[in-house]
């Protein structure tokens, strides 16, 4: 006879607001529930408000990737004056775009997902000593060294953007700041210490040699040719999370969505991947089947939000963001919105972002296996490998003291809306400008997409999919749901990394 029990799970980092409640038979996951306990209402505020007030106000939705917003309030803006910016202030752009996710990604990595394996469920495991010399919380030896690192990496941004977090020197038409020969080089330096701290560290090997692992079978052959490559971050890695099961764990639905980001400047020898004009290529696809990306494909649900309902799900041109309590009325459960790409569920983030990318790789991984927290996991720790060479082209090939502006003009009227890839996944927003003033402002967030809760069809979210089949060894110490929900990396960063037994409520 099997015993079934209901877990109510607080996994908040920030602002206390996410929970994840599941039903469990035996020891084992059959249902979930995502819960965004904060309304955000950005959305709401933003109306009436001058057009330009939303690059200085949205970047204060995410302290983590106030970039990326800024990034794609601007681009919205773009599209109504029908400006683009200097081959220059482009390039300025995705520097500090591609420096934000490199931070955030090792932070997340290392301060975050990887500090459960210092967890004393695994206190048996014989790479556990290991793992607490590592990544103990505030006192690992490679936690410590990526607070260092990151900081120094981020004061790229500072000398371009003036500031971070919060900046706002994108605007309509290009960059406000206009950077010397000396900027440039600082910029320079900082990328070279954080390549040189990168190969060292956490991959154990050149970057060049990490690109030419191109299959599950170059995987296993990289982690057994040397010695620095099984005792790097990447190699101990991989070898912790086997031995945990993580790459049988947290499946989720299969489907991928990917905004594309970084425009390639006019002149650049950068090349994408695939071959189209980003950096990032946007993309969906069902496993790794990539179909060709249209923006009016998203559609928002509210079935299970704390919103005025509507029928089935609106693009965000249409939607609307009218708040509701209700409490569990109805089966609402969440403030977070449920968004959709072809009216069904995908997650996004650096595997994503990989898939859609055709990486040969993380294509094969997920061939061979699905997608799971490992290879979730793994995308975001090697993402540095896939974009430093081309910060690097790119600090090299800005003219100082060039041309970063263009005037747009007075923007008056019309619709507009800025996608971009940001740390963790597909950002978009969607502006209405009427005589001046912003008439209709629409936000969807990567986190709303990976932590969304269920639609109209009673679909369940990316995370609460991953969830299903999860094995829970102690409910009082849930460390594998943890895993699943932060191989997502909900964006819960800025407040402390903890849960503990007293924060667990057993309500079944």
């Amino acid at each position: 006879m099997t015993r079934k029990r209901n877990l109510e799970v607080p996994l908040n980092r920030v602002e206390g607001d996410l929970r994840i409640s599941v039903e469990m038979d035996d020891m084992r996951i059959s249902d979930a529930w995502s819960s965004g306990l904060m309304y955000r209402g950005f959305e709401r505020m933003m109306i009436g408000r001058g057009a330009l007030d939303g690059l200085v106000i949205t970047p204060r939705i995410c302290g983590i990737c106030s970039t990326g917003h800024l990034n794609a309030a601007v681009l919205a803006l773009e599209m109504i004056a029908g400006v683009k910016p200097p081959p220059d202030a482009l390039r300025i752009r995705n520097l500090t775009l591609l420096t934000e996710k490199l931070q955030s990604d090792m932070r997340q990595a290392f301060l975050m997902f990887a500090v459960d394996f210092a967890n004393p469920l695994y206190r048996d495991l014989p790479l556990y000593e290991e793992a607490v010399r590592r990544y103990r919380a505030l006192h690992g030896e490679t936690s410590l060294e990526v607070i260092r690192e990151t900081e120094k990496l981020i004061g790229i941004i500072g000398i371009l953007g003036g500031q971070w977090p919060h900046s706002a020197f994108m605007v309509p038409g290009g960059v406000t700041s206009v950077p010397s020969g000396s900027d440039l080089l600082h910029c320079r330096l900082l990328l070279n210490e954080f390549r040189y701290w990168y190969e060292r560290r956490i991959l154990g090997c050149s970057i060049e040699r990490w690109l030419e692992v191109r299959s599950a079978t170059d995987l296993d052959e990289w982690l057994e040719e040397r010695s620095e490559h099984r005792e790097s971050d990447l190699g101990f890695y991989i070898r912790f999370a086997r031995a945990v099961g993580l790459d049988r764990m947290g499946r989720g639905h299969g489907a991928f969505v990917c905004s594309g980001g970084c425009d390639l400047p006019e002149g650049t020898s950068v090349k994408s991947p695939t071959g189209s004009r980003n950096l990032i290529p946007a993309g969906f696809s069902q496993g790794t089947r990539v179909a060709e990306f249209d923006q009016k494909s998203i559609s928002e649900h509210v079935a299970h939000s704390w919103f005025i309902d509507y029928p089935g799900g609106r693009h965000p041109f249409e939607g609307e963001t009218r708040p509701y309590a209700s409490g569990r009325e109805a089966g609402k459960y969440s403030w977070a919105k449920a968004p959709r790409y072809n009216d069904a569920p995908a997650e996004t983030g650096p595997l994503a972002e990989t898939v859609v990318s055709r990486n040969p790789l993380f294509t094969d991984l997920v061939d061979k296996d699905g997608p799971n927290v490992f290879v979730r996991e793994l995308a975001r720790l090697t993402r540095p490998a896939r974009f430093i060479p081309a910060m690097e082209v790119w600090v090299s090939e800005i003219t100082a003291d060039g041309n970063f502006y263009g005037s747009p003009g007075e923007i008056i009227e019309g619709r507009g809306y800025g996608l971009t890839d940001v740390t963790r996944g597909a950002l978009g927003h969607w502006v209405e400008i009427r005589k001046g003033e912003i008439e209709q402002y629409q936000v969807i967030t990567p986190t709303a997409w990976n932590a969304s809760p269920r639609d109209f069809h009673n679909i369940r979210g990316p995370m609460e999919e991953a969830l299903l089949g999860t094995t829970v060894r102690d409910p009082s110490n849930p460390v594998e749901l943890g895993h699943v929900v932060r191989s997502f990396d909900p964006c819960l960063v800025c407040t402390v990394h903890a849960v503990n037994a007293s924060s667990v409520r057993e309500i079944g």
